[in-house]
């Protein structure tokens, strides 16, 4: 893609909201950039995984990863890309409130590209990071209506 045909922040933001499950994260997107993306995530109390120590639970965090990483990769293919592997590192126990996201590309191929991501709790401490392979093949020619 061109620059002058990178989806803004507005475009990746309706996108990202027709899936409900974003909607239930409450993503904003608040930046992008060629090959790479910020988002927030409002929270949530369900997120809570241990109501005494009221820590958020490590897969919201895993989820922000992966979706960081994969829609840092809207920039180079103007569309979503399944994710082939992930790894996520948890740094320290995300206690209540809003999520900071920065995710962008380490390395884009035709085949499989590689992004990372990092969250950021509302006093801007990192508590998970990680790294995604996903699939950036071309997708397939529907087929030919008979």
């Amino acid at each position: 893609m061109s620059t002058a045909s990178l989806p803004t922040k507005e475009d990746i933001q309706a996108r990202l909201l027709r899936g409900p499950y974003h909607q239930w994260l409450g993503i904003e997107v608040l930046a992008v950039a060629e090959g790479e993306i910020e988002l927030s995530a409002r929270w949530r109390e369900e997120w809570v995984v241990n109501p005494d120590k009221r820590y958020t639970h490590g897969g919201i965090l895993a989820a922000l990863v992966d979706l960081t990483a994969d829609w840092a990769l809207v920039s180079k293919t103007g569309r979503g890309v399944p994710t082939v592997d992930l790894r996520v590192d948890y740094h320290r126990a995300a206690l209540p409130g809003d999520l900071r996201a920065k995710g962008k590309v380490v390395k884009f191929g035709s085949q499989l590209s590689v992004a990372e991501a990092q969250v950021f709790d509302n006093e801007g401490k990192l508590v998970a990071s990680g790294r995604g392979v996903y699939s950036t093949a071309a997708p397939a020619p529907a087929p030919a209506k008979a």
